[in-house]
């Protein structure tokens, strides 16, 4: 069926015949048998035979079937500019376009749907994959100069295309879905190019901008890539214009630009500078309002049947369905096993450690900071008491710690000669050597829990022994909320500064490290941020210290530093909004923005 199309004729496009949407609704299963239209939806979009993870769907308004595209993921797939708005329902964007384009949103949780009817002529359904038709673009030319802020690259294109863009600390890289002609190819797109630094957390460093940066420009097909050196410190800012259409690539130190986007009720994603004495800094934040909006905060984990496992943020929230999402508590990177508080829905995935920064909450909007310990003793009948290290934890020390189901199926020793004790309905119900680390698994009672004693603690207790769990928090405050999430140090609290990494037992080179940052923070009781931060205009990261003082010019009254450097991720709509994806490593646990399942969209 033919669509209406009144922004193409402002983009040069022509609809070439009725589009192969009507085609594809058709499909069986696609309508129902009185004809009434059912939506339909996917998770993947295929462009030039690649396939991307970007949400759509088809949906019908006025009686139109409309295409909608996650809108995160047409900003990434498509090269849609996102501007400022402050209504989720409306969304104006740039591309290739002397105006701003007004687009209607649709927010149907986890995401929000940009209308691209207009824009995409030629898409078709397979399977649950949305497959676009090429574009038909073509680099005409490519020219490059100097700026007073930097270096310009401007490709000159027969119409407009498609574009995505990715960057390490050394090298960015535009993929347009554009030809290009033999005379302006300076490379082979088949070669490695720019290996990451050693350094994961590589988002640059100091220095100044090169007088002349070279640019490669590759083809395959109907694929071009303009690969960019970038001086430590800078980044890739891209745009387009029209009449003629151009892409415009700037090599520069004050990237991205500040915007307020109000994306959903309750979530609104800010772009923004913070200036301090010691520097400019780039930050990206989500600001939530759990009272006026049902929206729930969720630990997210790697592996739901275990405590083992990495997977990049962005996983994490698609698997689970969430709308946004940070990364979480620290972890060890070698054993792939967490180092901090975990508390999900009044259960301890894992315990506390070295009395460092946590944040509690409750389903009504409460939140406290803080720092935590968790203490926890076995009593036997006799009224004899052990106290115990940890709990489910990746952090090893001499002592008593324990294991619940939560830690998986079974445990496997960290250290060598330790003994284990199964305790499952209150008795204990075997004891065993485990032996040299990493080697035999124990099995852990599906109906109790495991105990194992390291550098030489001595088992006090004996097979069909009685044994009671005595556990709490301290503060005791912490006690009465479901969810608990530990990293540190603990930044803020009742709006003055308390940074104490030293107290917190972080190292030295912790403390005075220069590096992308994360954060849990909130402003007011009822509202909680999110927020991420990276390099310092034309130089590093922010130090711990500095990155406290940012976060109380934002206004936060409490705020918690989360793991950072390379883990920092910052997800909304399924796509990493802080960074390039190629930049960010795995990470163990994270913390997910869900829209209540109870509540209907509006």
């Amino acid at each position: 069926m033919p669509l209406s199309s009144p922004t193409l004729g402002l983009l040069g496009f022509s609809l070439l015949g009725t589009l192969t949407l009507g085609l594809a609704l058709q499909r069986p299963g696609a309508v129902e048998a009185q004809g009434n239209f059912r939506e339909l939806n996917g998770a993947k979009v295929r462009l030039e035979g690649k396939e991307y993870p970007v949400p759509w769907r088809y949906f019908q308004v006025g009686g139109q079937i409309r295409l909608g595209l996650s809108d995160i993921g047409a900003m990434d797939l498509l090269g849609l500019t996102l501007l400022a708005s402050a209504q989720p329902q409306s969304q104006p964007v740039q591309w290739f376009s002397s105006e701003s384009l007004k687009l209607s949103a649709q927010w149907a949780p986890p995401y929000r749907y940009l209308d691209l009817t207009d824009l995409l002529p030629g898409a078709e359904v397979q399977g649950d994959t949305l497959v676009l038709a090429p574009t038909g673009a073509a680099i005409t030319q490519v020219r490059q100069g100097q700026q007073p802020w930097g270096r310009r690259i401007v490709a000159e294109l027969s119409r407009p295309a498609f574009w995505q863009m990715s960057q390490t600390g050394t090298e960015g890289a535009v993929l347009l879905n554009a030809s290009a002609p033999s005379q302006l190819i300076t490379g082979t797109s088949g070669e490695t190019r720019a290996p990451k630094p050693q350094d994961e957390d590589d988002l640059g460093g100091g220095g100044a901008v090169p007088n002349n940066p070279s640019f490669r420009l590759e083809s395959a097909g109907n694929t071009a890539k303009i690969l960019v050196p970038l001086p430590p410190g800078y980044k890739l800012q891209v745009s387009s214009l029209a009449n003629p259409y151009r892409l415009v690539i700037d090599v520069r130190a004050d990237t991205p630009q500040p915007r307020t986007i109000v994306w959903a009720p309750g979530i609104t994603w800010r772009q923004e500078w913070a200036t301090l004495p010691t520097g400019r800094f780039t930050v990206t934040s989500l600001d939530l309002d759990l009272q006026t909006a049902p929206l729930a905060l969720q630990i997210l984990r790697t592996n739901p049947a275990g405590a083992q496992g990495l997977a990049p943020m962005t996983t994490l929230a698609r698997g689970a369905n969430a709308s946004a999402g940070i990364n979480a508590g620290f972890f060890n990177r070698q054993t792939q096993l967490p180092l901090g508080a975990l508390k999900q829905s009044g259960t301890w995935l894992s315990g506390p450690i070295l009395n460092r920064g946590a944040v509690a909450w409750d389903d009504q909007g409460g939140a406290l900071f803080g720092r935590l310990t968790l203490r926890e003793t076995i009593a036997n009948a006799g009224g004899q008491q052990v106290s115990l290290t940890t709990l489910n934890s990746g952090y090893v020390q001499k002592g008593i710690a324990r294991y619940t189901p939560d830690w998986g199926a079974v445990y496997l020793p960290l250290t060598d000669n330790e003994t284990v004790t199964g305790v499952e309905d209150g008795a204990v119900i075997f004891q065993q050597s485990a032996g040299k680390a990493g080697q035999n698994q124990v099995a852990i009672p599906p109906r109790g829990y495991l105990l194992t004693h390291r550098g030489g603690a001595a088992s006090p207790w004996r097979v069909g022994d009685r044994l009671t769990l005595i556990s709490e928090t301290l503060p005791p405050s912490f006690n009465a909320y479901p969810q608990i999430l530990g990293a540190g140090p603990l930044l803020i609290s009742q709006g003055k500064i308390v940074l104490n990494a030293e107290a917190e037992k972080f190292n030295p080179q912790f403390q005075n490290q220069k590096a992308s940052r994360s954060a849990l923070g909130q402003r007011r009781p009822g509202q909680m941020s999110l927020v991420a931060a990276h390099n310092r205009q034309g130089g590093p990261g922010a130090t711990l210290g500095e990155w406290a003082q940012i976060l109380k010019a934002m206004g936060m009254t409490s705020a918690l530093n989360l793991d950072g450097g390379s883990s920092t991720s910052l997800v909304l709509g399924g796509q990493l909004v802080d960074r390039s994806p190629v930049t960010a490593a795995r990470v163990s646990n994270g913390l997910g923005v869900f829209w209540k399942s109870s509540q209907s969209p509006p």
